[in-house]
């Protein structure tokens, strides 16, 4: 079992090492044509060169931990149209670049995904809304294709959203759009708002389901467990492939330290329940995330690979339920 972070690694004082760079729409849009250029192309580069130093870094740790969400702007600004017109200009300069973080990253057994963001609707009953999902998704696509990915099922995770007013043909429609790389690498998980589990396991012959039980604890109120039938369907949409899920816990304050909380003896909206906590605080909670022995685990919390090694630690000094 491996156990992921995302995005951002952070040493002992909470200093972020190895940050991405980014800069805003309006910054780069003031500047003349040569100063955007050298802009985007002076902080992919330094990206994709914190990036590989991630990597390394990585690579010095037992192999369980070698797991991680790489954040979207890799390529600053690169769906912007006056941005990506630049970047096809000089992009191959970055290709050693890319090559060499994801050949190092094959070469360590790291497990790599992105996560576009919110607003990538593929299920939107908007066309351009769906149309921008599409630019998302194939911009993320191709920051993986570059790093060696994309040539076989699921080598590589971009995970979204299913929610949308359009539905799973919406999605459907949407997902036969993409590129044979895009849907080699695409994944799809439930939310804690409006897209169940069991309605994104409709997507369950398109593309891998991801469950986030936390996710599914504040919709539904339920401690979904590993005999689930469902979870059997989830496993089955990897065909063969090592399933991810996500984990992640309400904050600290507003459930116990120990036991299962009761949604209706806690006195708070679901809008409190679905935030992060800064640490996996509560053991009850980790033995139930840690008895998913099939699957590799995505830990969605604030405090990122420092709360990542502290659930590690616990499950190696003697959690209920761990497998390596």
């Amino acid at each position: 079992m491996k156990l992921g972070f995302a995005c951002k690694f952070l040493d002992p004082d909470l200093k972020q090492r190895f940050p991405f760079k980014a800069t805003t729409r309006t910054r780069f849009l003031s500047l003349e044509s040569e100063a955007r250029s050298t802009l985007i192309y002076t902080l992919s580069a330094t990206n994709l060169t914190n990036l590989y130093l991630l990597f390394q870094e990585l690579a010095q740790l037992p192999p369980e931990l070698r797991m991680m969400r790489i954040g979207s702007d890799l390529l600053p600004l690169y769906t912007v149209p006056e941005a990506t017109a630049l970047y096809k200009e000089f992009l191959p300069e970055l290709y050693p670049l890319f090559t060499k973080c994801g050949e190092f990253a094959r070469a360590n057994d790291i497990r790599l995904s992105f996560h576009p963001g919110q607003y990538s609707v593929l299920a939107s009953d908007n066309v351009l809304v769906v149309e921008r999902a599409l630019e998302d998704v194939e911009y993320h696509t191709l920051c993986a294709t570059l790093m060696g990915y994309g040539k076989r099922f699921q080598d590589f995770k971009i995970n979204i959203h299913m929610n949308g007013k359009a539905g799973f043909a919406g999605f459907k429609s949407a997902f036969g759009r993409l590129s044979p790389e895009a849907r080699r690498m695409l994944t799809v998980e439930n939310d804690e708002i409006s897209c169940s589990l069991d309605d994104v396991l409709q997507a369950k012959d398109l593309c891998p389901i991801v469950v986030d039980i936390h996710h599914h604890w504040v919709k539904e109120a339920e401690f979904i467990q590993p005999n689930d039938p469902r979870i059997e369907q989830v496993k089955a949409s990897w065909r063969d492939v090592r399933p991810v899920m996500h984990y992640s816990i309400s904050q600290e304050g507003i459930i116990p330290e120990q036991g299962f909380p009761e949604q209706s003896s806690l006195g708070v909206p679901k809008t409190k329940l679905r935030a992060h906590s800064d640490f996996f605080f509560n053991p009850t909670l980790n033995d139930w995330a840690l008895s998913f022995a099939d699957f590799d685990i995505m830990c969605e919390v604030k405090m990122k690979n420092l709360a990542r090694d502290r659930l590690y630690e616990y499950a190696l000094s003697g959690a209920k339920s761990y497998s390596e």
